[in-house]
């Protein structure tokens, strides 16, 4: 079955449609994480890498990037439950990675919840490795 998915940069009509996407994507997110502050942030910074995915007018899948000059990562991809397990995701990684190429990125990183063994799976699948580090983080606000 062809997918006829239209990805495009972020417009401010999606706003609530990412929000219910990611509330329900994200659903133990810790309480920094608000989708309306992230949509915020990303629009002020790195606009241009906010993707949208569309299906017949309706917003089916979300993915960030971020790039620091010489590290790209990559943060937010969802897919509209109806809508997994249909090439949609791989679809969006496939366009955000072009985009982070076409800014001279060499390498993209992604963060996982280590339980979450299906996402992770999912990424293997389109060419990520697990890497032998620890992530660190530390909240600023």
């Amino acid at each position: 079955m062809e997918i006829n998915l239209i990805i495009r940069q972020f417009k401010e009509k999606d706003t609530q449609d990412v929000i219910r996407l990611w509330k329900k994507s994200f659903p133990t997110d810790p309480p920094w994480n608000d989708p309306q502050d992230i949509v915020q942030r990303k629009i002020n910074f790195q606009r241009e890498l906010f993707l949208i995915g569309e299906l017949q007018d309706r917003v089916v899948a979300t993915v960030l990037g971020g790039y620091d000059g010489f590290r790209g990562w990559v943060y937010h991809l969802a897919v509209i439950n109806d809508n997994r397990r249909s090439g949609i995701g791989k679809m969006m990684m496939i366009a955000i990675e072009k985009e982070l190429r076409q800014l001279g990125c060499i390498k993209i990183n992604i963060q996982v919840r280590s339980s979450n063994q299906e996402v992770i799976l999912f990424y293997n699948g389109i060419g990520f490795n697990i890497e032998d580090h620890v992530s660190l983080g530390k909240l600023l606000i």
